[in-house]
């Protein structure tokens, strides 16, 4: 798929007939110390981070169901975003070399990353090419995803994240919880203690007006964006056809950091191309009423290459590989490469409201990221490998299939991703357990056996006819539920019985009187 500008990697180059690799174990922010479920009982227990994510999903919710609801074609736009994504994915390696073409015949250049590590490197180089120790940050998921920042750091190069909700994240020594606010589980008072400790002469009576905190904010990061020489941003799409790249955002901070500085280093997800100038229409459409519930992004930036004596001169655009080659070469996972990073999933779905993003141990949180953190990063990078318990972090309720804005159909990847987890977990408790019931089931006299058995576990269950804690390897379903105990008398033996003889026989009178009951209308 990418082009690599390094030694082969495992004897091949990528898009070479062999098992592309996934985004390499204990790099970047891909993968958390804790599983799942160890991390959301922790968040479940944060009252103040429960309240801040209620209120704020409920807002988003609200305004994006009025803003889609203003439009009539709603759903043949969003089928036109997924029909332009599936044609991208089935055309990637062609449209790569397009984009690549086109950006460098307009003066820029365009280096090829594998991976997060090779990103990194890339980037740093070309900063410490410029002479320069510090860039301006526009927000970018893939450079949080590879952890450029902390990168930078260790090359002795300071990051300045420009983002108001960015911000807030980094000067708390925080990690974002939400693809679109990354500071959502923050309030105003705890934003507002940040700016008093982090933020160097800043007003000890700030308050906490939103107004007022936004203009701390401006005030600290003006002086940046005049001063500094270099900046690093994201792509929210890039385009085959013209080597065009855009950011869309709400604030006007990307848009300083795209036209002051004199060098601009784009580094951006290969899943990110389009393949016409046309299709942005669509996406531009789709993006900002599936994301902040408005009709059009406040701002969105466009460049192509370098125009002499207008914006940066020096332009560079890294395509990051980084396990998406290998989501691609699944057959079934390849479609979690359509996410044009809307976050809707995340403010409709049960689970991210009452846990957060930090549960989810990814930069990419919620239904998606339980999708495509696995999809990039491996689920068996080691042994009890935190990211194998992602695909489990649903009730599967089906909510985010229903808004995503490209109709990607989260539930049945989660579901897929659940099998590979099985198919590669090998012998365990459950397969065994599994295999048992099975030996059962195909034997009839032995599965009667079975249930009358069963049938036992009434005296066990006592009065209350429930077992409030079940043993090993089953404690953890009745850990957050009752388990009834079995039936006095099992279907198969009530219908083997006179009385289940007879309630059969009177239904098929019953039916017998009405014979057309159950025809279909119009027979």
């Amino acid at each position: 798929m990418s082009r690599p500008t390094g030694p082969p990697t495992n004897g091949t180059f990528l898009g070479m007939p062999a098992v592309p690799p996934r985004s390499p174990y204990g790099t970047g922010h891909l993968r958390g110390t804790r599983k799942f479920p160890e991390a959301a009982r922790d968040e479940l227990g944060n009252e103040q981070l429960r309240r801040n994510l209620g209120r704020a999903t409920r807002t988003i919710r609200g305004k994006r169901l009025d803003a889609t609801g203003e439009l009539p074609d709603w759903e043949r736009l969003r089928d036109a975003g997924a029909a332009i994504k599936s044609d991208t994915m089935n055309r990637l390696p062609e449209l790569l070399e397009q984009l690549e073409r086109k950006v460098t015949e307009h003066g820029g250049t365009v280096h090829w990353a594998r991976d997060g590590v090779e990103a990194n490197e890339i980037v740093a180089r070309l900063v410490k090419d410029t002479g320069s120790d510090e860039v301006l940050k526009v927000k970018s998921m893939a450079t949080q995803e590879i952890g450029l920042n902390e990168h930078l750091a260790s090359e002795g190069i300071t990051a300045y994240e420009t983002d108001l909700a960015e911000l807030i994240v980094q000067l708390a020594g925080d990690q974002p919880s939400h693809i679109l606010v990354p500071a959502i589980h923050r309030n105003r008072d705890e934003i507002r203690e940040i700016f008093l400790r982090e933020i160097p002469g800043i007003d000890p009576e700030l308050d906490t007006v939103p107004a007022h905190l936004a203009a701390a904010a401006r005030a600290y990061l003006r002086e940046k964006f005049m001063t500094t020489r270099v900046a690093v941003s994201g792509a929210n799409f890039g385009i085959a056809e013209t080597g065009t790249l855009s950011v869309v955002e709400s604030e006007g901070n990307g848009r300083m950091c795209l036209t002051l500085p004199e060098t601009l280093i784009t580094v951006m997800g290969i899943e990110k191309v389009l393949p016409r100038f046309a299709d942005l229409e669509v996406f531009l459409q789709l993006l900002p009423r599936s994301s902040t519930g408005e009709r059009m992004n406040p701002y969105t930036s466009m460049w192509t290459g370098v125009t002499p004596g207008d914006g940066p001169q020096d332009f560079h655009l890294v395509l990051l590989d980084n396990g998406r080659t290998a989501a691609l070469a699944d057959r079934v996972g390849r479609e979690a490469l359509n996410c044009i990073r809307c976050s809707a999933c995340l403010n409709v779905c049960p689970v991210y409201e009452r846990t957060g993003g930090h549960a989810y141990g990814s930069v990419y949180p919620g239904p998606i990221g339980a999708v495509l953190t696995p999809q990039l990063a491996g689920m068996h990078g080691a042994d009890d490998d935190p990211n194998s318990s992602l695909p489990y972090a649903s009730s599967l309720c089906g909510a985010c299939f229903d808004a995503c804005p490209v109709k990607i159909d989260i539930p049945s990847l989660l579901v897929e991703l659940r099998h590979q987890h099985t198919e590669e977990s090998g012998t365990t408790a459950e397969a065994l357990a599994m295999k048992a019931a099975a030996a059962v089931m195909k034997r009839p006299k032995l599965f009667t056996a079975a249930q009358r058995t069963a049938g036992l576990g009434r005296v066990l269950a006592g009065r209350s006819g429930t077992f409030s804690r079940l043993p090993a390897p089953f404690s953890g379903w009745s850990d957050s539920r009752d388990t009834p105990a079995p039936p006095a008398q099992s279907f198969r033996s009530w219908l083997a019985s006179a009385e289940g003889a007879a309630t059969m026989r009177a239904a098929a009178a019953e039916g017998a009187r009405h014979p057309d009951d159950d025809a279909p209308e119009g027979s």
